[in-house]
């Protein structure tokens, strides 16, 4: 294969409990993620490297995406260079969606992405469990993206489990209405924030009682799940998120909550749900900058 293109989907945190920070400065979790329909693509070239080494070029569509080696994409295709010792190359073209500072996982995505495209192209060089563990050198947020259906996560990310068919399948579908303001959050501030708090966590043993409670009661809706202990910390600051939420809640009666450390938010939609009036009222709190994205838990 000389060009794949891979879809690169956004993220949710239905469920995200920071139960810690660990003696290595990361933080320990808790959480429940599930993967959309809407995402990025990234498209791949392969061409020879130079010289006996891999070489690689990155080009995007949104001006604002970094296309040199501090970019997510770039690291995957070191990083898989270095485990491998491929020497091949790729032109890598990204098709930007997911919002920047979102909290919806796009560079960990794209890096994902670019691991599993680079594997192809290289003949399948490492095996899933390998894939894994070189995604977890990457971001706590890389793992999950392999598994490309809905997951628990433990550890500072990197020890995933897939969900059980029957309670996956509570998720499968359901719609969901992603919005973001037209600033971002930064993931290590808003940990610092966690870490400057540190009541604000919830303890493991609690998290997991309540995982545990809702995952083993049949026909336990998805909205029962949700839960954030990030967005109290973060809206302190960024009063702009709760407020919205709660507007949300109170109008239309939904499940609304921060996904990951924000600044992107997301509602769950029932069939009937009035997204044209939602959307509105997004737009009011928020301007028209505001992201807004219908989707679906893929």
């Amino acid at each position: 294969m000389s060009t794949l293109s891979i879809f690169a989907p956004a993220k949710v945190n239905l469920f995200l409990a920071i139960t810690g920070r660990r003696a290595d400065g990361y933080h320990d979790l808790v959480s429940v993620v599930a993967p959309v329909e809407f995402g990025d693509t990234l498209r791949v070239e392969a061409q020879v490297g130079g010289g006996g080494a891999a070489r690689f070029e990155l080009e995007c569509d949104d001006a604002a995406v970094p296309v040199d080696e501090t970019n997510l994409v770039w690291k995957a295709a070191r990083a898989f260079v270095a485990v491998t010792g491929w020497t091949g190359g790729a032109k890598f073209f990204l098709e930007k969606r997911i919002p920047m500072g979102a909290g919806l996982g796009g560079g960990s995505s794209d890096a994902v992405a670019a691991l599993w495209a680079l594997n192809g192209l290289a003949g399948g060089l490492l095996s899933l469990e390998r894939l894994v563990e070189v995604a977890a050198t990457l971001g706590s947020d890389c793992p999950l993206f392999l598994a490309r259906a809905p997951v628990v996560m433990r550890g500072r990310g990197e020890r995933v489990e897939r969900l059980a068919t029957e309670v996956a399948a509570r998720l499968h579908g359901r719609r969901v209405l992603l919005f973001k303001p037209g600033f971002g959050i930064s993931t290590p501030w808003a940990f610092g924030r966690m870490a400057a708090t540190p009541t604000s966590y919830l303890p493991a043993t609690q998290a997991e009682t309540r995982l545990a409670a809702w995952m083993n009661t049949p026909g336990a809706k998805a909205e029962e799940l949700l839960s954030n202990n990030m967005a109290d910390v973060v809206g302190a600051k960024f009063i702009a998120l709760p407020t919205l939420l709660a507007l949300l809640r109170a109008r239309f009666g939904v499940a609304a909550q921060m996904s990951g450390s924000g600044s992107a938010c997301f509602a769950l939609l029932a069939d009937d749900a009035p997204v044209a009036a939602m959307t509105a009222a997004i737009h009011e709190a928020w301007g028209e900058t505001a992201f807004v994205m219908e989707t679906r838990i893929a």
